[in-house]
């Protein structure tokens, strides 16, 4: 599905009190209220620096970035709407989400430390749909903070909420640096062997 029709699913699962995926309770349901207000946020406020605006924009080859999501993930309402900022620079990227709880065996084949994390990017060649690349479920410096509070021995929530404030501090600006090396590498990876 699009984007848009993403955000369609989420908006009209939320109407009916429910959320993506089978887990279907009022923490869910909550989580996925909470995260839609964030995307929406992000929707309208992240700005893309320059240099990454240019590479993207200078990306010559097609490619398709299947993302892996559901609308209760606080990665994926963090990450995603700069993820379709990014891809919209490019003629030549187009972007498609599928849940993940629909679509097991492909989260399966991307796992992240042997856990179905998303969201997941899977970066494609838009000819021959072979994967040239992925990224996910967070910016890395945000994965470091992650294994860093579970050592600590920290439950979920308070994991989670770290992460939030993590995320608010960084302003996209880490995922940004990592698409402008992800583009290059996912570029290289079209080019045809010499």
């Amino acid at each position: 599905m699009t984007f848009a029709e993403y955000l369609k699913l989420i908006d009209d699962l939320l109407l009916d009190g429910k959320t993506t995926g089978e887990i279907q309770s009022e923490a869910m349901f909550n989580y996925g209220k909470l995260n839609r207000q964030r995307m929406h946020r992000l929707e309208k406020t992240v700005k893309l620096n320059d240099s990454l605006v240019e590479k993207a924009g200078n990306i010559e080859c097609k490619m398709l970035w299947l993302i892996v999501t559901e609308g209760w993930c606080g990665d994926a309402a963090q990450n995603i709407p700069t993820i379709e900022k990014i891809a919209a620079q490019s003629s030549n990227i187009e972007t498609r989400y599928v849940l993940r709880d629909e679509n097991l065996e492909l989260i399966d084949s991307f796992l992240t430390d042997n856990a179905r994390s998303i969201p997941k990017l899977i970066a494609l060649d838009a000819e021959t749909l072979e994967t040239i690349g992925t990224w996910g479920p967070r910016p890395k410096a945000a994965m470091d903070y992650f294994h860093e509070l579970k050592n600590q021995g920290l439950e979920k929530p308070q994991i989670t909420e770290n992460l939030q404030r993590w995320y608010l501090q960084d302003k996209e600006k880490s995922l940004q640096s990592e698409f402008e090396l992800s583009l290059s590498e996912w570029s290289n990876a079209k080019q045809p062997a010499a």
